[in-house]
């Protein structure tokens, strides 16, 4: 009987080559070879009990092969995905881009545009930013509260006139309607693309000389 060597082999994997210790079909079929010279004569192996070895045989291996074409199919698929999606991000250069989110790195550029959405005009609109101790270092006050979009760039100067370090910082913008009631407001951040790098991780843009993820982009703009 091979019922126990067949289950067995029902646990290969795409790595049975390195596993020696999984049975492979070279393997199952020298098994039942052995089994059929050695098996008594007088008690031979029944007809149907071999045709079902046979058949679960042919199918684990059918399953084996599915297995592989597939993999094969999806590693091409992806490879093909990341070539694209690499030619189509240089062409991005020199464009503007709309980024969702709220935080960033100051390594020593001129400015950093923030921008906020307000679902409905605002009779005050007040931008905090904090550095990535939760610190406050920049309050800036009576700024646009049309509804839509609104940017404004920041110069990296705290309260005092002063430039800040280098580092992460986050912003948040208050908006309140003519009755006083807070309004819903969504933030991202606006640059222009200086370039594209290619990493381990996916590629990368160069956004004011920072690098986001190219899924932080959410809108590509002319200059």
């Amino acid at each position: 009987m091979l019922t126990g060597s067949l289950t067995s082999y029902g646990s290969i994997n795409g790595n049975q080559q390195k596993n020696k210790n999984v049975m492979g079909k070279d393997d199952f079929l020298k098994l039942m070879l052995t089994q059929m010279k050695n098996q008594d004569p007088l008690n031979p192996m029944e007809s149907a009990e071999f045709a079902a070895q046979l058949a679960q045989f042919t199918s684990v291996e059918q399953l084996i092969n599915l297995n592989e074409s597939m993999k094969t199919s999806l590693d091409a698929n992806y490879l093909l995905s990341q070539s694209i999606n690499n030619t189509l991000a240089a062409t991005l250069i020199g464009k503007n881009a709309k980024l969702d989110k709220s935080e960033f790195n100051y390594v020593g550029q001129n400015e950093q545009i923030i921008g906020y959405n307000l679902s409905t005009n605002a009779k005050s609109v007040t931008i905090k930013i904090y550095n990535e101790n939760g610190a406050l270092v920049k309050t800036i006050e009576n700024v646009s509260g049309n509804a839509g979009d609104n940017k404004l760039s920041w110069d990296f100067t705290d309260n005092k006139g002063d430039k800040v370090p280098n580092g992460k910082y986050r912003f948040e913008v208050i908006a309140n309607d003519y009755n006083g009631n807070a309004i819903d407001v969504s933030l991202f951040l606006f640059g222009k693309i200086d370039g594209v790098r290619f990493t381990e991780l996916g590629t990368k843009l160069l956004v004011n000389g920072v690098e986001y993820n190219l899924k932080d982009i959410t809108e590509i703009l002319n200059p």
